[in-house]
This record gives C-alpha cells, structure tokens and sequence, in this order.
C-alpha cells in the first residue's frame, strides 16, 4: 500500500505562526510577480493586479490595528497591544512555563515546536483566523482517530453489529473521552480568550448555546406543527418526516452511510466542525484540542509517531465491548443465526439447579445446537437462566477475535510485511 504525500497540502496546515502576514507577502508574491511579468509580458496587467490586492491587504491590516497614545508607559503599550489580539501571538509561546511542562509530559518530540503546541490550544471561537486556531489541525487529528480506531475494532472484533461499532467508536474517541483525557493531561480552560492570555492554557469562548438547542428542541417536539421562529408553519404529512421526527426515516445503514463516525446527524449545529464563531461548550473544544494534537504529530514526525501516539493514549484504554450489546429478543436471534449459518435450532436444556423449592433457587441452563453448545447463563428462574444463555451464545459468536489480527495501516511503509487479508463477516442478523 501505498503512502500518502502531504507536502503539496499540508502548507496550509503548518502556516508559519506570524501576525503580521504581509512582511511574508511582501517579501514573497512581488518577487514572484515580477519574474513573471519579465518572462511573459502578457502577465503584467495580473501582476499589477496582484500588486493592488496586497496593498488592500496591508491597509486593512494598518486600521485593524488599536490606536496606542504616544505617552503611554511601555508596559502598558505591550499589555494594550496583546488585549487587542484574539489569542497569544508567537513570542509568548517560547516564554510559557505551563506549555513547556505540557509538551514534557506528553512525551512529544522536540521536532514538535511549542509554537505548533500554542495552536492546538487556541479553539476556532477564541480566534477566527484559520491561521492561527487548531480547525485544520484538529481536521486531521479526527480523521486519523477515526481511521485508526474503526480498523482496530473492525479487524479485532469483525463480526461486531454495527451500533456496537458506532458505540464503541464514540467510547473511544468520541467527545467525552476526548474531555477526560485533557483533563490527565492537565490542561486547564481559560475564563475569556484573549492575547494577554498565558499560551499554556485552552481557549475558547464557552456558551449555553447547547442546552438552549436541545430545550428548544423538546418544546417544539410536542407539537407536530410546530415551526421555528420567524418562519412560516408548514403542514405535516404521514410520509414527510420534520426534523424534530428525524428518526422515522433513519436506520442501521443511514448512520453508517450518511451521518458521522459516531453515528451522528451531520447536519446538526452542534457538530464540533460546523462550530466557528458561536459559543461551544467544554466538551466538544477539548476534543478538537485533543484531536489537533494528534495532527500535529502526524504532520511533524510522520505516520509511525501518530500510530505510537494513538496507542498510548486512545487504543490501550480498557474497554468492556461486552457490556455494549442489548438484545430484545435473544432467543429469537440466536434462532435466526442458527439457521442462516446452517445448524440445528438451539434447544434449552437444565445442566444442574440446587433449592427450588427454595426462596432462592438458581438454576443453569445451557443452549445446545445438536450436540454442539452454544452458551450457558444461570439465574434464579428457568427463563431467566434460558435467557442469558442466549445472550452468552450470541455474544460468543458477536465477540470472536482471530489470533493474528493486523490492520491495514501496519502494510504502510517500505520495510511492512505483506498485507493478509482480514476477515469479513457477513453481518448481523437482521430481524
């Protein structure tokens, strides 16, 4: 397999940290412009055209800046100047205490500058510029996480069902998880976002525009009619699902074809990638903190250092796929995959039982299919004991794990060993 090439595209990733970008245009694009108009004179009139536009640029960029009286004391001056900014600027990140003490305790490599660190810190609701907030970072970062957690849990557990999968993606890496881990990295949120702010700390512009969406929501679920706010009721039929009644018409493959990783709806607000300016809560800006980091590794030390970086921090938690399954009806699905694998109908039969006649009699039953079983559960009940026997047949079957997992990303590399194809499962019963 091979390798994916980032140096055409990963410029805008790893912009150089700078306030003042004109000093780069202007050094940079007239040089550029001039050597073209000398080789083609056909190009002079874009080149002039370029020309205006940075001079638009570098105006817009002088009145942005605060007006500073002359007499100001020079302490005051530089305080004045940083208050002015949405974030610290580059300079402050160097001097950081809690930065420096934060990139020691990830382990990371020094070929990670603190600068890169400062940027994953800085939320797109504290600044705006994609320049200077970790958005493209944090991009990568969750694509990544995706990629590398659904090949894990695919390939070790293949013939998982798929809310199962979505569950256990979102246990892993979704916004939650991705809350506490920043929590043992110790870092910590600031009040308000500003220049003057310390680098080591996460910005961002905290808000209940969350809660207020989700109370709406249940108000205006109540009422089949009901329209939002300056726009016009529309009349609701049978077949026309509002979208506060989104779950009529979505399923096991919509979530898997149309929405998130995590199963989610992608058109909804409060998704962490459609936030920019508006409030976000804590949640979702310490999962694109967490998330811009592991881009960051993946842009400065390459696919080896993220896959290390992922194992250590995400993949190697413990996490119970057991307990995620919830049959409705077990014995009916363990019927159905009986058939559709070609065995015998699973048949219920009592191994041993002590105190029936008892006021706690406990009684194990087994699930056999011929002379094969499949599970055993136990219970104070015969119907008890014959359905956790179903339940431990179905998840025996749901839980096996091949010896010799490997996931596609270990084929990456000149020096990786042949890919094996990994086993494909047809699927789960669908009742």
């Amino acid at each position: 397999m091979k390798a994916l090439r980032l140096l055409r595209w990963s410029g805008s990733v790893l912009s150089p940290r700078t306030r003042s970008c004109s000093i780069h245009q202007a050094y940079r694009y007239p040089t550029k412009i001039r050597f073209l108009s000398a080789c083609n004179p056909s190009l002079q009139q874009h080149a002039q055209g370029q020309e205006q536009i940075l001079e638009r640029e570098e105006e817009q960029e002088d009145d942005d800046e605060p007006i500073i009286p002359a007499d100001m004391p020079p302490h005051l001056q530089k305080e004045a100047r940083l208050r002015a900014l949405p974030s610290p600027p580059l300079a402050e990140a160097t001097r950081s205490a809690k930065l420096a003490a934060l990139h020691a305790r990830l382990s990371l490599s020094p070929r990670l500058p603190v600068q890169t660190l400062a940027r994953c810190l800085v939320d797109g609701t504290a600044d705006p510029n994609p320049g200077f907030n970790n958005t493209a970072l944090s991009a990568l970062g969750r694509d990544l996480y995706s990629y590398y957690t659904s090949e894990a849990i695919l390939c070790r557990y293949p013939r998982l069902p798929t809310a199962v999968v979505l569950a256990a993606m979102k246990a892993y890496v979704g916004p939650k998880t991705l809350t506490q881990i920043t929590k043992e990295w110790g870092v910590e949120l600031v009040a308000e976002p500003g220049g003057e702010v310390d680098p080591g700390y996460l910005q961002c512009k905290r808000g209940d525009s969350m809660l207020d969406h989700q109370h709406s929501k249940k108000k205006s679920s109540n009422s089949p009619v009901a329209a939002p706010h300056g726009s016009q009721p529309r009349i609701v039929g049978v077949n026309q699902p509002t979208p506060e009644r989104q779950s009529w018409s979505r399923g096991v493959s919509s979530m898997t074809v149309n929405d998130d990783e995590f199963g989610g709806l992608t058109k909804d607000n409060r998704h962490p990638s459609k936030i920019t300016d508006a409030p976000t809560t804590v949640e979702y800006a310490c999962a694109r903190f967490v998330q811009a980091v592991m881009g960051a590794v993946y842009l400065h030390r390459g696919r080896e250092a993220a896959k290390t970086f992922f194992k250590e921090h995400i993949i190697s938690r413990h996490l119970d796929i057991g307990k995620m399954f919830e049959f409705k009806r077990p014995a009916h699905d363990l019927t159905r995959l009986c058939a559709r694998e070609g065995l015998d109908s699973p048949v219920a039969r009592i191994l041993s039982e002590t105190g029936r006649l008892s006021r706690h009699p406990v009684f194990i039953v087994g699930v056999f299919a011929g002379r094969e079983k499949l599970g055993e559960g136990s219970g104070s009940s015969l119907n008890e004991a014959r359905v956790r026997a179903a339940v431990g047949a179905l998840k025996g079957w749901y839980l096996y794990s091949p010896l010799d997992a490997r996931v596609p990303s270990e084929a990456e590399g000149p020096h990786a060993k042949p890919w094996k194809p990994a086993l494909i499962d047809i699927g789960e019963v669908i009742c």
